[in-house]
């Protein structure tokens, strides 16, 4: 018998209580060597005042065991509550979420009989930095942050995971033809990354008609690769198109941590009453299992679960007249299941572990020197609701608050330009974003920054923020507005 491994548990609240020891019953029938640490996260903590949901001593019971096997939990509505799975991807460094997406037909019904996708999803960056600001009495920003590192480390885990498991295809999704920079610089990644796997394919498409694609054709994806909020959304799309997801597990993956789970909510309303299925966590347990190199428990407990399903034992969410036997409880599903054990399917194929696999590892190739930094203008931005909100009278303003090095050269409300020779048309909002660019021959410090601010000051507006425009290598490193 192995040696016994050590993980870290979280019961969570809801259905999470009942589908975990639904989960660790089976675990423990099927012979896992696993010692389970448990912990307390969710609402009984976020109560308490830890607005992370998590206790601090257990950060130390992660990082010892490192790996994490986690139900779901509910997040307390308003009161400036943080998710727990966010802030546990990004102080971990969880980097790579992973969601197998795969039809059960006939017996979970899907349109898409042959669908069998991975979507991985980048899990510490974009707009789930959570760096909000309402600006002005109108005016809400929310901040979308994307590096390259972060870009790099998806992309390659991708293609790695994709090698391990001898998947042909890596579908990079994306917005670059509006988000030209961040969005960009994914879609940029990608492509340079791409080119070391030339045994894979490698394709791209914009996130809105990929999304389509998903929902109307996803037997046509392989492995999926996506910014963090675009791939949260088609995770759910993918796993309720191919049947349920009550379903479908995830890995949460970093460098010496992992965190596996179901990829539903705590559904609260039926808590307590032995309906959930517990399908969702104990496909994220034996994601786990690969992941620990204990290939063959991972097998036989996915086997007897596929063979549970093939002989209709079902719990309600899935159940049909058509397919299913008997319709039973989390309890008795899990109990179905460990009767099965040693079993194989018979209408699905038998799942068949490579016993010598390795979890794929990434690794950032070497930076070049640092590109040259020049600043180039500076955007101004203007809490300003004054004279119907005429542009012109904006405008004419803050041409007086040029200088001898920065001079207005236009200005945008929300995105569009407005002035000058704006079209009357354009509403405007409180919140005017006003671009001032270097004059011709001169080079902009801080100084002359700070020199322009305390002109607008002066002029009598309220600005609220700023953001330099620069270039790198004399490439422009900003958008411009429509309009501009």
């Amino acid at each position: 018998m192995s040696e016994k491994r050590t993980i870290t548990v979280a019961k969570g609240d809801g259905i999470g209580p009942e589908i975990m020891d639904a989960t660790l019953k089976i675990l423990e029938a099927a012979g896992a060597p696993l010692n389970y640490e448990e912990i307390q996260i969710g609402e009984s903590v976020y109560l308490n005042g830890i607005s992370s949901g998590i206790e601090e001593n257990a950060w130390d019971v992660l990082r010892k065991n490192k790996v994490f096997l986690k139900a779901p939990i509910t997040t307390p509505q308003g009161g400036g509550f943080k998710s727990l799975n966010v802030t546990v991807r990004k102080s971990m460094g969880l980097f790579a979420n992973v969601r197998p997406c795969k039809a059960y037909t006939p017996y979970v019904h899907c349109n898409f009989p042959k669908m069998d996708l991975v979507i991985i999803r980048e899990n510490e960056e974009d707009l789930y930095a959570g760096i909000e600001h309402q600006q002005t009495d109108e005016v809400v920003q929310v901040l979308k942050l994307l590096s390259r590192p972060g870009c790099e480390k998806i992309v390659r885990y991708a293609f790695e995971y994709a090698r391990a498991n001898n998947r042909k295809k890596v579908t990079c999704m994306t917005k670059d033809n509006i988000m030209k920079h961040a969005d960009g610089l994914f879609h940029k990644v990608f492509k340079e990354v791409a080119t070391e796997y030339p045994e894979i394919e490698a394709d791209h498409m914009i996130i809105d008609i990929g999304s389509a694609k998903i929902a109307h054709h996803p037997e046509m994806f392989d492995v999926i690769v996506s910014l963090n909020l675009y791939g949260d959304i088609i995770s759910d799309i993918a796993a309720e198109v191919a049947g349920s997801v009550g379903l479908g597990g995830s890995s949460n993956v970093g460098e010496s941590v992992a965190m596996f789970e179901a990829i539903h909510g705590s559904a609260p309303d039926i808590a307590g009453k032995n309906m959930a299925n517990p399908s969702g966590l104990l496909n994220g347990a034996i994601m786990m299992l690969v992941h620990l190199g204990m290939t063959e428990y991972a097998e036989k407990i996915e086997n007897a679960w596929l063979k549970t399903l093939e002989d209709g034992i079902h719990t309600g969410d899935i159940f049909s007249e058509a397919h299913s036997s008997k319709k039973v409880g989390t309890a008795e599903f899990a109990d179905a299941i460990i009767e099965r054990l040693g079993q194989k399917p018979v209408k699905f194929d038998a799942k068949v572990y490579d016993p010598n696999a390795k979890p794929p590892t990434v690794e950032l190739k070497p930076r070049g020197a640092r590109r040259k930094k020049a600043i180039e203008g500076v955007d101004v931005f203007i809490d300003w609701d004054e004279d119907n909100r005429n542009p012109d009278t904006i405008g004419k303003r803050l041409e007086k608050c040029n200088t001898s090095k920065l001079a207005l050269k236009l200005i945008s409300n929300r995105g569009m330009k407005v002035y000058p020779q704006g079209m009357k048309e354009t509403f405007s909002t409180d919140h005017w974003r006003c671009r001032f660019t270097k004059t011709e021959g001169s080079e902009v410090t801080h100084a002359d920054i700070v020199e322009l601010l305390q002109a607008v000051a002066q002029e009598g507006f309220d600005y609220i923020k700023t953001e330099h425009l620069c270039s790198f290598d004399g490439e422009r490193a900003y958008s411009l507005s429509q309009g501009e």
